[in-house]
C-alpha cells in the first residue's frame, strides 16, 4: 500500500479518536458519563446481535452506518436528544464536521463516509431506518441501565424515536420491553 495513503488514513483515525472524549447526556451502569464512541460501539453490537431478525438488510452497510452515524460529533460535540429542537441546523453542522474530519482521506473513502452518513440522516434506505431505530432503542436502553442524576427525565424515553421504532416487529417488541423498564424506573422514583 502507498505510504501516503497509510499516513492519510492514520490522520483520519487520529481525528476520529476525539469521539472517545465526546460525552453524552446518558450515564453508564457505574454512573460515569457515556461517550459517543461507547454509544456507537454498543449500537454496532446491538445490530450484530439482532442480525437474524433483520432479514433483507445489508448488514455490512448497517454496521458501517452504525460506526459513522455520530462521527461528526468528534468535531462538533453531542447535542442531547432532549435539546434537538433547539438546534435545527444540527444536520448541516454534522455534515460540515464530517467534511473537516475526512479531509485527509482519499475521495473514495471520504465519499463513502459522507454517503453513509447522509443515507442515515435522511433514513433513505431499509438499512438507514434500521440503524435509526436501533440508535433510539440503544439510547433508551442506556437511559434505563445507567445510574442517572436524580432529576433525569425517564418519561422522555416513552416517546423518543417512536417514528422509527414502530416500523418493524423487532423494533416494536424491543420498544415494548424498554417502555416497561422505563415505567418501572418512573414508578420506582415516585415511590422514594
Amino acid at each position: 500500500m502507498d505510504i501516503v495513503k497509510i499516513k492519510e488514513r492514520l490522520i483520519f483515525l487520529q481525528e476520529a479518536e476525539k469521539l472517545k472524549s465526546v460525552l453524552r447526556s446518558a450515564h453508564t451502569s457505574t454512573g460515569r458519563t457515556e461517550s459517543t464512541a461507547e454509544h456507537s460501539w454498543r449500537l454496532s453490537l446491538m445490530a450484530m446481535i439482532f442480525e437474524d431478525e433483520l432479514a433483507g438488510v445489508d448488514m455490512l452497510r448497517v454496521l458501517k452506518m452504525c460506526l459513522v452515524h455520530d462521527l461528526g460529533e468528534a468535531i462538533r460535540g453531542d447535542i442531547p436528544a432532549v435539546e434537538r429542537d433547539l438546534h435545527p441546523d444540527k444536520g448541516e453542522q454534522e455534515k460540515d464536521a464530517l467534511l473537516h474530519l475526512t479531509r485527509a482521506l482519499g475521495e473514495k473513502q471520504r465519499e463513502e463516509i459522507l454517503s453513509l452518513w447522509q443515507e442515515y440522516e435522511c433514513a433513505a434506505s431499509p438499512e438507514a431506518r434500521a440503524v435509526k431505530a436501533l440508535d433510539k432503542l440503544e439510547t433508551i436502553l442506556q437511559h434505563n441501565q445507567g445510574i442517572n442524576p436524580p432529576d433525569f427525565n425517564y418519561a422522555f424515553n416513552l416517546t423518543y424515536g417512536q417514528e422509527y421504532t414502530s416500523t418493524h416487529p423487532l423494533f416494536m417488541q424491543l420498544r415494548e420491553i424498554l417502555n416497561e423498564d422505563t415505567r418501572q424506573k418512573i414508578t420506582g422514583r415516585a415511590q422514594r
